[in-house]
């Protein structure tokens, strides 16, 4: 069983189902934008982008995962990525906002805007803060055919522990995580920080949001 840097397992990436991000990140940017995903993962929501008509470039650090993407492709971490070019949409999806390491939080919203064409789009999905009020160990639902459980759930100050169980066609996997509760103020702060301004939240339950070119001049 592949499992990336950092603990997912690859075959229940490939078995999970979009589950209307695609459609978030369409709504929010115009017709057949350019956009580049960081953090892709397997292509779970690469492949309905592009089947949306958008042109999009893949990262992710783990060669197991881009193996499965039909997009371009690039691994690297993201806060390592430079590719002297920029788009129309910046993608970063997956909470990966709420890292519990300040210093790659920091470098990822950096990477996204350095990224971002000066008209340009950043869009993120991360936990608000009622999100860790309201998680409990057994959790869960189903995404597709694959069974999904939250357990050994673990506050500490700011961060929040867990294990994320799966279980599908007779197999189960688990993924350990680390999260770190922003609140809007440390939002805020963030995006200043990387020259970037909060443009509105994109969902009903604030779960998704946007931000544009802060920078002057």
């Amino acid at each position: 069983m592949e499992v990336t840097a950092d603990g997912s397992p690859v075959d229940v990436y490939l078995l999970l189902p979009p589950d209307g991000e695609a459609e978030i990140v369409h709504a929010a940017v115009p017709p057949r934008a350019s956009v580049l995903e960081l953090g892709s993962g397997a292509g779970r929501v690469t492949h309905p982008l592009v089947q949306l008509g958008h042109e999009v470039v893949a990262v992710d650090d783990s060669a197991a995962m881009l193996a499965h993407v039909r997009a371009e492709t690039v691994r690297a971490r993201i806060g390592d990525l430079r590719l002297g070019r920029t788009f129309d949409a910046v993608l970063l999806a997956s909470h990966l906002v709420n890292t519990a390491q300040d210093a790659d939080r920091h470098a990822m919203l950096a990477a996204a805007s350095r990224h971002l064409a000066p008209g340009g789009r950043l869009i993120v999905q991360w936990h608000p803060p009622e999100w860790f009020d309201r998680v409990e160990s057994g959790q869960g639902g189903r995404l597709g055919e694959v069974g999904v459980e939250l357990t050994d759930v673990v506050r500490d100050g700011d961060l929040l522990s867990a294990t994320v169980r799966y279980a599908a066609r007779g197999r189960h996997w688990h993924q350990e995580f680390t999260c770190r509760r922003l609140d809007f103020e440390d939002l805020g702060d963030l995006l200043t920080s990387a020259d970037l301004a909060f443009d509105g939240w994109l969902t009903a339950d604030r779960a998704w949001f946007a931000a544009r070119p802060g920078r002057m001049g």
